[in-house]
């Protein structure tokens, strides 16, 4: 049983292709079979839809824009989120963007501090499992896709979420969500949230 004193926010980060999306949708399956009240927000999506106002056309612009603003927009959803009072709030969302300026994070202190994440999960999965499923989307306007480059993201994501749980003091649990193990991966993830 869930035994939740106040709601909780889990922040769940992967690099495109490590399979978040169907995490997250059996997660919020599985919550709701316990009666728990809970809401998901994609970040990008969020912040996206913020941009939008401002003449944004493309979610991938997003990360083209200056880093100043990608901090107004990322301010903007995170206060969002910290309003939803649901028992179980999960913040889907990157470790980091990919800039002209170099790795941006993605969860920056001025946005932990807002947010006031209590959990945060970092799913990944074998880098020929990413590939394989990156080329296989042809939904969003991707960088180049390397084997190499996949890695080197893995990496920097284990960097940037280390970090952010280091800022928050909030635990992080790295979860390798691998090809055809998606039900032992959510089972680990729920149990990480309490049920």
């Amino acid at each position: 049983m869930l035994c939740l004193a106040e709601s909780k926010k889990i922040v769940m980060v992967g690099i495109p292709g490590v399979g978040k999306t169907t995490l997250v949708s059996k997660i919020v399956e599985i919550l709701k079979d316990h009666e728990k009240s809970v809401s998901v927000t994609s970040f990008g999506t969020l912040m996206f839809e913020i941009a939008k106002e401002n003449g944004v056309k493309d979610r991938d612009e997003l990360r083209k824009l200056p880093v100043s603003k990608q901090q107004e927009l990322q301010k903007m959803a995170a206060e969002k989120i910290a309003s939803q009072n649901e028992q179980i709030v999960i913040i889907d969302t990157h470790a980091f963007i990919s800039s002209k300026e170099g790795y941006y994070p993605g969860l920056p202190e001025h946005v932990l501090k807002i947010i006031q994440p209590t959990n945060f999960v970092s799913v990944s999965a074998k880098p020929e499992e990413i590939y394989n499923r990156r080329m296989k989307d042809d939904t969003r306007n991707r960088d180049k896709i390397t084997l190499s480059n996949i890695k080197k993201e893995l990496d920097v994501q284990s960097g940037m979420i280390s970090a952010c749980a280091v800022i928050t003091g909030s635990p992080v649990k790295h979860i390798l969500n691998g090809e055809g193990k998606v039900d032992e991966a959510v089972n680990k993830i729920v149990t990480t949230i309490g049920l």
